[in-house]
């Protein structure tokens, strides 16, 4: 009888329900992570951002006037908003994954059934779910000062997911590879806070010199902002479709390597 059993094999049914229950286990605990410290994970944001609406918006957008044929303050609505959800997404994700290897609670999920490729979508996942639910607050920050009307929806989420996707992985690669806590916050910046700042977040590149205009076009975030604010505002500096081509690009070549280094147990089994 025993013999009989040893030979019977795995349900692809149960595999699937144990997989899912890892990867719905990994996001949970994500999400109650950041809502237990809400104070840390939102609200610096919002704050943030009402900062920048009070002295961008009100002292220089008054000098500045319309830009595209919008108000100042609504023209940086959308790159506030972009800018947010860009580095809260990459923070959870290096912050909670490096975490993991420095509590040394990530072995749990080395040895678990969990394929590498769930793992990376749990961790994803949860930047993902802080990026949106900080993007929401600090739009809701927004409508205090200005109006937000939105021209195309469809363009809108999917800038967002792409965007909080694409800094999701970029956060579980800078993860893998830290070996101390001073070592997740270089990337953020050194690298992430000047491209988003010249990305276009506070102004057109077609006030920029020619010089200074195409060396922007080489910023993959000028892309992603331009692309949000033309689906809420119509206007864009750049292609939309290019800045979706790259945004997809950009996804797939990250989770390639995301999910290829950890089969490889890059900077976690060293």
């Amino acid at each position: 009888m025993s013999a009989v059993a040893e030979n019977v094999p795995p349900q692809p049914l149960a595999v699937g329900r144990t997989r899912w229950v890892g990867f719905k286990t990994i996001v949970i605990r994500e999400f109650h992570r950041i809502i237990r410290i809400w104070s840390q994970t939102i609200l610096p944001s919002a704050v943030t951002a009402t900062l920048y609406f009070v002295i961008f918006g009100t002292v220089f957008g008054r000098r500045i006037g319309p830009l595209g044929g919008f108000g100042y303050m609504m023209f940086i609505a959308p790159g506030l908003i972009m800018q947010a959800v860009i580095n809260n997404s990459f923070t959870n994700v290096v912050s909670s994954f490096f975490g993991a290897k420095f509590g040394k609670h990530i072995e749990e999920l080395l040895v678990s059934p969990l394929p590498s490729w769930l793992i990376v979508s749990g961790y994803v996942t949860g930047g993902m779910a802080r990026g949106a639910m900080v993007g929401l607050a600090v739009t809701a920050v927004a409508l205090f000062f200005t109006h937000l009307p939105v021209a195309h929806p469809l363009i809108v989420v999917g800038a967002a997911i792409l965007t909080s996707l694409t800094f999701s992985l970029g956060g579980f690669l800078n993860a893998m590879f830290a070996k101390n806590f001073d070592q997740i916050s270089i990337i953020p910046t050194f690298l992430l806070s000047p491209l988003t700042y010249l990305g276009g977040v506070f102004y057109s590149i077609n006030w920029l010199p020619e010089w200074a205009h195409h060396l922007s076009l080489i910023d993959p975030i000028l892309y992603m902002v331009n692309a949000f604010r033309f689906g809420f505002l119509g206007v864009s500096d750049v292609s939309v479709t290019e800045a979706f081509a790259i945004m997809l690009l950009a996804v797939a070549g990250l989770f390639t390597a995301a999910v290829v280094l950890m089969e490889r147990g890059a900077g976690i089994r060293e």
